[in-house]
């Protein structure tokens, strides 16, 4: 009988950004590799922040590539704010906690969202029939409040006795960074030997056949432009401010730089406003997985853009499809983040200081005027992702670590 995984996280597919596009590759990797596999998610809302069309009622039961995905509708603030989206997590945690698991020898919990897993892993502490339990760290809520949420930092003590309590409940705690792991042992009280790491994978396959001239002439990009394009979330941590306001620096030079804000976030009609007669600067709604990667292949430099002093919280999804694409990349951020980082691991890419609009169109004109340079620093992604971030060799590390949990079962 094989063994048996359920996925609690509030993102899935066809959510196309943030962590629904790896919890959706590590469900289908998992069944590939012999699990029964069994999802229990919300209705499909992120990154625009309402339920998408065609999803009706309050519970809705799929199959998808071997998966059965359980479907649990929950409330979705229409401007997401720190409470609300508590408020959200809460909700969902509360109907997933009485939904049917069936038996599992192992549920993971996804984070985001921290506070829909502590709900619902309660029922593991009160389950006769105790699985393995482990939560996957994507976002550290304590240093996003530190980070992101200025205004409310005061409450970075109380977050952090909440993180800390969530993930010691758990058998692992498995994170995406070294500095994440750091943060887990030495702030939230994880013993070092439940801190697990495991990096995010690609989760675009590279086609060396995509035609990219077609691609920016269906675009309307021309040939002697700079694309610049930036893929994902536009939230507050992506500080997109920078972009619009290096994109109107680009109208007033008369540069051939164009920017792109490739996706879709709680910013978006903020940004479209800020945007209002600025040609250089183009916004496209979330695209399908084969338009989302030529639309990448076609651009001439892919944008990571952050929040000055944003360090710790996170590693953007993203970057793993950048290196995949073979593009270099430009990140706008503060130089001791974890995405410089990631940068200078990969060679793929050149950082610069974030919150600089005239510094990031000047790099972009830098990095377009020389395009041999720029082809060569890009191609060092692909290599990148071939050794750090293959998906094959993820998914055997999380099967190894899945099935070393269901000793923990209490029968």
């Amino acid at each position: 009988m094989p063994p048996r995984l359920t996925i609690i996280g509030i993102n899935y597919a066809p959510e196309s950004s943030g962590n629904a596009p790896y919890t959706t590759a590590l469900a289908k990797g998992m069944a590939e590799l012999g699990w029964d596999v069994q999802v229990i998610t919300g209705f499909p809302h992120y990154p625009q922040w309402r339920v998408h069309d065609g999803y009706e009622g309050r519970t809705l039961k799929e199959e998808q590539d071997g998966v059965e995905v359980l479907r649990l509708r929950h409330y979705v603030p229409a401007e997401p704010k720190l409470l609300n989206r508590l408020l959200m997590e809460v909700h969902f945690g509360l109907r997933a906690a009485f939904a049917d698991w069936g038996q599992p020898d192992v549920v993971l919990f996804v984070n985001p969202g921290l506070f829909s897993s502590g709900v619902a892993s309660l029922r593991t502490k009160l389950s006769r029939r105790r699985p393995g339990t482990a939560i996957w760290i994507q976002d550290l809520y304590s240093r996003g409040l530190e980070e992101v949420h200025t205004s409310a930092a005061a409450l970075a003590p109380v977050m952090r006795k909440v993180e800390g309590l969530v993930l010691r409940a758990m058998d692992r705690v498995i994170v995406i960074h070294e500095r994440f792991r750091r943060h887990a042992v030495n702030e939230l009280g994880v013993a070092p030997e439940r801190a697990l790491i495991h990096r995010n994978w690609s989760h675009i396959t590279p086609h060396h056949t995509i035609d990219t001239a077609a691609v920016r002439a269906q675009r309307g990009w021309f040939e002697d432009e700079v694309v610049v394009l930036h893929a994902g979330n536009m939230g507050v941590k992506q500080y997109l401010e920078n972009v619009v306001d290096a994109a109107r620096l680009a109208d007033e030079r008369g540069s051939r730089v164009r920017f792109v804000l490739l996706g879709a976030g709680n910013q978006l009609q903020r940004l479209k406003g800020l945007a209002k007669g600025i040609e250089s600067l183009e916004f496209i709604d979330p695209l399908p997985d084969e338009e989302y990667t030529a639309a990448l292949a076609a651009a001439d430099v892919l944008l990571v853009n952050e929040k000055p002093e944003l360090r710790e919280m996170c590693v953007p999804s993203k970057l793993t499809s950048y290196f995949a694409t073979g593009r270099p990349v430009l990140a706008a951020v503060d130089d001791e983040s974890s995405s410089a980082g990631e940068i200078e691991s990969s060679g793929a890419g050149r950082v610069i200081r974030s919150g600089n609009p005239a510094g990031l169109l000047e790099a972009a004109e830098e990095l377009g005027a020389d395009r041999s340079t720029a082809s060569a620093i890009g191609g060092l992604g692909p290599a990148y992702v071939a050794e750090h971030l293959a998906a094959d060799t993820a998914m055997r590390r999380w099967d190894d670590v899945l099935r070393s949990l269901t000793q923990h079962v209490r029968r």
